[in-house]
C-alpha cells in the first residue's frame, strides 16, 4: 500500500510539474493529503448512506426505545469513530518509520480518534439516559444531573487521556501528579463536586423530584421543581418567578417537601376564631329548644339532655338548683359539636383523617375555638375555596349560639361611643334644666 500511495503522488507532482529531485521532500505530505481526503470522503459516505439507512429501519420497528438509541446524532458520531479507525490504520503507512513527523502526526491521530470516542460514548449515555427518563420507574427522577454526571466523568478521563498523550506521559504519572494540587482541584469544581454528592443523596433517598412542590422559605422558593441538574435545581413559584439553587443548599437546609400531602389525598386546614368569653354561658330551656329546630343538632341536645339528666339524678341534684352545681350544656360545647357535625356532613373533609373542633388555652382577647381537619381539595383554588366557604359559616353560625367573635375597637367603635356619650350628656343636661 506504501508503494501505491507513492505512485500515485509521483504522479501528481509530474503533473503539478514538481521536479523530480523534489519528490522526496513533497511526497509523504501529498499522500498524507490524499488519506485525509479519502477518509473524508468515506466519513461523508457514511453518513449520506448508512445513517437515512438506519433510522428507516429502526423507525419500522415497533419499540420506541431503539428510536433514541440510534438517534441521528448516535450515528453520526459512530461514523466519526469508524473514520478515525481508518485514518488510524492507513496514515501511519504514509511516514517513514520513527520519524519525527510520523510521531507529531501519531500523537494528533490518537487525539482525534479519542475525542471521536468521548463524543460517540456522550451520545450513548444521552440517549442511555433519556430512554430511562421513558419509564414509570424513573419518572420525575433527577435524571438530569446524574446524566450530567456521567458524562463529567466520561469528560474528564478523556482530558487525561489527550494530555498524556500530548505529552507522552503515563496517565498514571499524570494522576499522581494531580494529586499534588487536589486542593486547587476542589476549590475550583466544588460546586460540581458538592451537587454531583447532594443529587445522589436527593435520589437516593427521594427527597426531591421533578414536579414536587416544595417550600425554601430561607431562599423565597414555593413553588414547582422544574429541573434538577448537577450544579443548580430549577424551581418556578407559584408567582412565575424562577429560583436557583445548588443542590448542596436543600442537603444541607431543610426544607418542605409537599408531595406526600399531594399523594395522601387530603390537605390541612386549621381555621381559628376569637370567641369573646364575655358570651359563654349555660344554656337556658329557651336556648335549647331553638337549638333543636338546627337539624344537625336536634339528635345531640337531646341525647346530651338525658345523659346529663341521669348523671345529675345519680348525685341527687333537681332541676330547680343552681346550674353550677349539675351537669349544664353550655351554648360554646354546642356550638363546637355543630361545627363538627357540620365539617362531617356538609364539606369534603375527611374522616378517615384527624378531624376534631378544639378550644385553645385562653388569651386576653378570648378564647381561640380552632377547626382541625382535612379536605378532599388538595389543589391551591379548590383548597382556598373550602377554607373560606367554612370559615365565612361557622362565623355567620356563631350568633344563633348567643356568641360574638372577638373584635379590637376600630375608629367607627370609638367614634359611635364618642356620639353615644355626648348624646347621653345632653339628655342628662336638658333633664337637669
Amino acid at each position: 500500500m506504501r508503494h501505491l500511495l507513492k505512485k500515485w503522488t509521483d504522479a501528481l507532482l509530474d503533473g503539478l510539474g514538481v521536479e523530480s529531485a523534489a519528490h522526496d521532500s513533497w511526497d509523504v505530505w501529498v499522500a498524507c493529503g490524499l488519506v485525509l481526503l479519502i477518509v473524508t470522503l468515506v466519513d461523508y459516505l457514511l453518513q449520506w448512506t448508512v445513517v437515512p439507512g438506519v433510522r428507516k429501519v429502526v423507525e419500522r420497528t415497533r419499540t420506541k426505545w431503539d428510536d433514541t438509541l440510534f438517534s441521528t446524532r448516535v450515528l453520526k458520531c459512530g461514523c466519526h469513530v469508524v473514520s478515525a479507525v481508518l485514518l488510524d490504520v492507513v496514515l501511519p503507512v504514509v511516514f517513514d518509520e520513527k520519524s519525527h513527523a510520523q510521531t507529531v502526526m501519531m500523537r494528533l491521530l490518537n487525539v482525534y480518534l479519542l475525542v471521536s470516542v468521548f463524543r460517540f460514548a456522550s451520545a450513548l449515555i444521552y440517549a442511555s439516559f433519556h430512554i430511562v427518563a421513558t419509564r414509570p420507574a424513573w419518572q420525575n427522577k433527577p435524571i438530569k444531573g446524574l446524566r450530567q454526571t456521567a458524562q463529567g466523568i466520561a469528560l474528564l478521563i478523556c482530558a487525561i487521556l489527550v494530555i498524556s498523550i500530548l505529552m507522552d506521559k503515563s496517565p498514571t504519572l499524570l494522576l499522581t501528579s494531580l494529586g499534588a494540587s487536589a486542593a486547587v482541584l476542589m476549590l475550583i469544581f466544588r460546586d460540581s463536586i458538592l451537587g454531583f454528592v447532594s443529587g445522589i443523596q436527593l435520589s437516593a433517598n427521594d427527597m426531591l423530584k421533578v414536579g414536587d412542590w416544595i417550600s425554601v422559605p430561607k431562599f423565597g422558593a414555593d413553588g414547582t421543581v422544574e429541573e434538577v441538574s448537577l450544579t443548580t435545581v430549577k424551581i418556578r413559584n407559584w408567582d412565575n418567578t424562577i429560583v436557583t439553587l445548588p443542590p448542596y443548599q436543600l442537603v444541607s437546609d431543610s426544607f418542605v417537601n409537599w408531595h406526600a400531602m399531594q399523594l395522601s389525598g387530603g390537605r390541612r386546614i386549621e381555621l381559628s376564631l376569637l370567641v369573646d368569653m364575655t358570651t359563654i354561658r349555660f344554656c337556658t330551656p329557651e336556648m335549647l329548644d331553638r337549638f333543636r329546630r338546627i337539624r344537625l343538632l336536634g339528635d345531640y341536645i337531646d341525647r346530651t339532655e338525658k345523659e346529663y339528666a341521669k348523671a345529675n339524678e345519680s348525685e341527687g341534684i333537681g332541676a330547680g338548683e343552681p346550674p353550677v352545681n349539675g351537669l349544664r350544656q353550655t351554648n360554646l360545647a354546642v356550638f363546637r359539636a355543630y361545627m363538627m357535625r357540620y365539617l362531617e356532613e356538609k364539606t369534603s373533609a375527611r374522616r378517615d383523617m384527624k378531624l376534631t373542633v378544639r378550644m385553645l388555652p385562653p388569651t386576653d382577647t378570648g378564647v381561640p375555638l380552632e377547626l382541625y381537619f382535612y379536605t378532599t381539595s388538595i389543589y391551591f383554588a379548590d383548597y382556598v375555596q373550602v377554607e373560606l366557604a367554612v370559615f365565612e359559616h361557622m362565623l355567620c353560625a356563631l350568633p344563633e349560639f348567643g356568641l360574638r367573635a372577638f373584635q379590637s375597637p376600630s375608629g367607627d367603635d370609638l367614634r359611635a361611643w364618642t356620639r353615644a356619650a355626648e348624646a347621653l350628656r345632653a339628655s342628662a343636661s336638658a333633664q337637669s334644666e
